[in-house]
């Protein structure tokens, strides 16, 4: 017996394809300033992680439900905070991660200054200044849901 047809209705191609929308990147100017290096955007942590080469260089935060850490977040060591401080007064640790000094420092959305020292910052991106930019560690293999099973049947 064969299947009944269903009726099928033919959209031109634009109404068939839905497209997720994305949302504007924040602080947008960030990537227009350092866009000669070519960066490379991936969202991390409900943020947008920025690369050049294979360094991570920074972290554009936009939160409207949690505004402490929102800016532009500079990947640096504890090495460089001093010298970064004094282009960067208003530079500080993230609070959110919990620590009282982390690697990674934030010039803040809401200080005075913030356009022009997140434009300074692109400026050292884009002279290779070696106090921004850390090479991110190898990823950990996710663990397999197989091998997960196989361990909980061996008990």
């Amino acid at each position: 017996m064969p299947k009944p047809r269903r009726n099928t209705v033919f959209l031109p191609l634009e109404d068939t394809l839905l497209v997720k929308q994305r949302k504007p990147a924040p602080h947008e100017f960030v990537l227009d300033a350092i866009a000669a290096l070519s960066p490379r955007t991936r969202p991390m942590f409900g943020c947008l992680a920025v690369y050049v080469q294979n360094k991570i260089v920074l972290i554009l935060r936009d939160k409207p439900d949690q505004t402490a850490d929102n800016g532009v977040w500079l990947a640096t060591t504890e090495e460089h905070h001093q010298s970064l401080r004094r282009d960067f007064p208003t530079m500080r640790s993230i609070k959110v991660l919990g620590k009282k000094v982390t690697g990674w420092q934030v010039l803040p959305s809401d200080a005075e200054d913030f356009e022009e020292a997140a434009l300074r910052a692109c400026d050292l991106v884009l002279a290779g200044d070696p106090r921004i930019g850390k090479v991110p560690g190898a990823r950990r293999p996710a663990k397999s849901r197989t091998k997960k099973a196989v361990k909980g049947r061996a008990r």
